[in-house]
């Protein structure tokens, strides 16, 4: 073989196996996706890795910091996929989808546990990177028009390293999406850590083409911010907002608030002339 014909077998092997990593890359985006639709009927398991300090046990999954417990589904859920070992164990989040004629009917979420052995129609897709996980689950609650949408939102604010909250502002602006999907995301992005979350949701309560109730859900979660984040933003909004229910909501969560700006707002209120 020439020298010049060594040269385009060598160019052309790596051209191949460049072709071969682009597609390693870009495949596990499309994985869980297609992983699941493949599934016509039947039920999907998968795993992936939760937020540093989450635990979970039945149905209920906190902080172990003590920041909080939330209750997620029925009662029945308990038991039906996952079984546990201790009152609190950290990980991973699983999440159980039922399909049925090619369409989601049901989604199941817990953390920690191990699953229950699985019958013949379960496909379990062991543990996928949390980040492409969050990716699915935003994309289901994009997508779905049930309240499939709605209940992968909770999973996907879990989902490690993963930074969905860009994702769920547009989802809660988006007429397009059911309300109760949009209501979803604005109460978990009251629950979201930083700057850029109280942010978006002052961007939702001003935005007066998002439907009321959408913007009360964001003036709660405004309240549930840190003091320092929170009142000054309802203040903002008391004073500004355009539409007086909305004002009358802000109004109504500064008072529980018993913050010494919020009185000093009253008292300018109800002795202005």
């Amino acid at each position: 073989m020439t020298k010049i014909a060594m040269t385009s077998v060598v160019r052309a092997i790596a051209i191949a196996l460049a072709a071969l990593a682009a597609v390693a890359v870009a495949a596990p985006a499309q994985s869980i996706a297609s992983r699941v639709a493949r599934v016509s009927n039947g039920t999907v398991r998968m795993s992936f890795k939760v937020k540093p300090g989450i635990c979970g046990s039945g149905n209920s999954i906190w902080h172990v910091g003590g920041r909080g417990r939330t209750t997620w589904g029925d009662n029945w859920n308990n038991s039906r996929d996952v079984e546990w070992e201790s009152d609190c164990s950290t990980g991973p989040a699983r999440v159980v989808l039922d399909r049925r004629n090619g369409e989601i009917t049901d989604l199941r979420f817990y953390v920690g546990g191990r699953w229950r052995p699985a019958g013949a129609d379960v496909v379990d897709l062991g543990m996928v990177p949390a980040r492409e996980a969050a990716d699915y689950l935003v994309s289901l609650a994009q997508t779905e028009r049930g309240s499939m949408g709605e209940k992968a939102v909770f999973p996907a604010t879990l989902a490690d390293s993963a930074d969905i909250w860009p994702a769920l502002i547009k989802i809660a602006r988006n007429p397009d999406v059911p309300r109760s999907t949009r209501t979803q995301s604005v109460f978990w992005l009251g629950q979201a850590a930083g700057d850029a979350a109280t942010r978006g949701l002052n961007d939702i309560v001003v935005d007066n083409s998002v439907d009321r109730e959408v913007r009360e859900q964001a003036v709660f979660a405004l309240s549930q911010r840190p003091r320092d984040e929170g009142v000054p933003a309802l203040i903002a909004v008391a004073r500004t907002n355009k539409d007086p229910e909305i004002r009358k909501k802000a109004l109504f969560w500064l008072g529980q608030s018993h913050d010494p700006r919020a009185i000093d707002l009253f008292e300018e209120l109800l002795t202005k002339k």
